[in-house]
């Protein structure tokens, strides 16, 4: 396994940028598996390309290879994850690329999953294969943070998500919540919800405001329908909901719903890695909720959209957190801002 040489690596940085942008198509359809893109270059050009469009069919590098054809022989292969070794659903990707005469692999990074880990090079190197690990790695890990944290750690990547006013209020004393931010607010969201395996949300929130927390956007790269549905996870230590064929509430009409009446968050996300191949976790639930996880934790990126709006002193606030002294404080890192619609989203990670 090589070290990428400066004579390079500019142009191994440029074709593995395209098999990123290969890796995207399959963003919000390839759950529980990784979203991977593979180029194959030939003298300089791109030859085939591909990406894992959905469990259960083709790697990246078998849709690539196909394209590339007869082309492929004496290439290199830009592949956004280390190419699995072994036999799944589908054949290992790794014997595909030898068997295809491919000459060279870059691979952004290996593969942390158990059954692959080094395994994918060793078959390359083995047969004569000129292996160069490294390249653009942060930005092709983003894209499967979830994943990777879930094979490093048994723990899933948590997002939580909180709408808010200006002054850091989710709600009115009553309970009033729809709507604080924008339509356009609402619909970034749903991409978050697409790149989710589970929903977490409290009791509370379904008894308030009866949530779908499904996705139904019609402006994701792909339709609605191709997204696998997240699991919703219900926090409910006081059991005041079950599953009801005739319930008022639309998600307790659901007998896909799981109800987790215990305290332990860590057996949660854990058990929803274990038992359920969910690896990206978006928490949309009120301030008690949010504070716990925060508390806890256990928030791998905090996603805020606030309003311009002001919503008072007794309005509910985004977040039940009482620190007693400064020293207590939870700080976070300000990773991107942007505003959609009239609400500025921020995107945090906790220090």
């Amino acid at each position: 396994m090589s070290i990428p040489n400066h004579a390079q690596e500019a142009q191994d940085r440029y074709f593995m940028m395209l098999a990123i942008q290969q890796a995207k198509q399959g963003l919000y359809t390839t759950r529980p598996n990784p979203a991977v893109g593979c180029v194959i270059v030939r003298a300089e050009s791109v030859v085939g390309q591909g990406f894992h469009p959905k469990a259960g069919q083709p790697h990246a590098e078998v849709f690539a290879l196909q394209d590339a054809g007869a082309s492929a022989v004496g290439g290199t292969a830009y592949v956004t994850l280390e190419p699995c070794s072994h036999t799944g659903r589908t054949p290992p990707c790794a014997l595909g690329l030898i068997d295809a005469g491919i000459k060279r692999v870059v691979i952004a990074g290996l593969d942390p999953n158990p059954q692959v880990a080094g395994r994918g090079v060793k078959l390359l190197e083995d047969a004569g294969i000129e292996v160069t690990v490294g390249i653009l790695t942060d930005q092709a890990e983003a894209l499967n943070r979830g994943f990777l944290k879930a094979m490093r750690t048994q723990m899933p990547y948590v997002r939580l998500k909180i709408a808010t006013s200006l002054d850091g209020r989710t709600a009115m004393a009553s309970g009033e919540s729809k709507w604080i931010t924008s339509a356009q607010a609402r619909e970034d969201v749903q991409k978050l919800r697409a790149l989710s395996g589970a929903i977490i949300t409290g009791s509370e929130t379904i008894i308030a405001d009866d949530p779908q927390l499904n996705v139904r956007s019609t402006q994701l790269c792909v339709s609605a329908d191709q997204v696998p549905t997240p699991k919703v996870v219900v926090l409910d230590r006081r059991q005041r909901l079950q599953y009801d064929p005739k319930s008022n509430y639309q998600l307790c009409r659901q007998s896909e719903v799981l109800y987790w009446r215990e305290d332990d968050l860590v057996k949660l996300l854990k058990r929803l890695v274990s038992d359920h191949q969910c690896y990206d976790v978006l928490v949309e639930a009120g301030a008690g909720v949010a504070g716990s996880f925060l508390k806890q934790q256990l928030v791998d990126e905090l996603i805020v959209y606030q309003a311009p709006c002001l919503l008072g002193i007794k309005a509910r606030p985004m977040v039940e957190f009482s620190p007693l002294s400064l020293a207590q404080q939870l700080r976070l890192d300000i990773c991107a801002h942007e505003k959609i619609g009239p609400d500025l989203k921020l995107t945090l990670q906790p220090l």
